[in-house]
């Protein structure tokens, strides 16, 4: 009986490291995700500390790279969500659940060949694609000739019903 004891340790010892190693060869940096992660609708909440200002809204991802976005900035009147097609970008999924955005604005009654505001951000997709967590890496305001400083982070989760998933 100790004998197949010491055996059985000995196996386990054995076989454990080169478990580790395989999993650790399988790939920490490709955790499965890609532009497809993304799609349908995310309602989510941004506070920019930059300046004192919220916004709230919901955007919507086709799986391909592309998404749309509608929103209410806490400061706007009359209170109101920006109008649909407004505001459209474009994102990157990384294999490892990275990713970048960029959003157009298309504010309207900016003069033409003037910026009408780009909105950069880099993200982590969690819970299964359910909820992206992003900080804004470079905000331009309409009108602006270049970008400026922007302390801005955002939460965004998916909406839609449990047997939707």
């Amino acid at each position: 009986m100790n004998r197949w004891i010491s055996e059985g340790i000995l196996a386990v010892a054995v076989a454990l490291p080169a478990l580790t190693g395989a999993a650790w060869a399988g790939g920490s940096d490709d955790l499965g995700c890609s532009n497809a992660t993304l799609k349908g609708a995310y309602a989510f909440g941004v506070t920019n500390y930059a300046f004192p200002l919220v916004v709230t809204g919901i955007e919507v991802f086709d799986g391909n790279g592309k998404f749309t976005q509608r929103d209410y900035a806490g400061d706007s009147v009359p209170a109101e969500f920006s109008p649909p097609g407004q505001e459209n970008g474009t994102y990157t999924v990384d294999p490892d659940c990275t990713g970048s955005m960029v959003l157009n604005l298309n504010v309207p009654g900016v003069p033409a060949g003037t910026s009408h505001g780009v909105v950069k951000t880099l993200f982590v997709i969690s819970n299964g694609g359910r909820h992206i967590h992003d900080v804004v890496s470079e905000f331009t305001p309409p009108g602006a000739t270049g970008p400026v400083p922007a302390q801005t982070s955002s939460d965004a989760w998916k909406v839609a019903s449990e047997q939707d998933d």
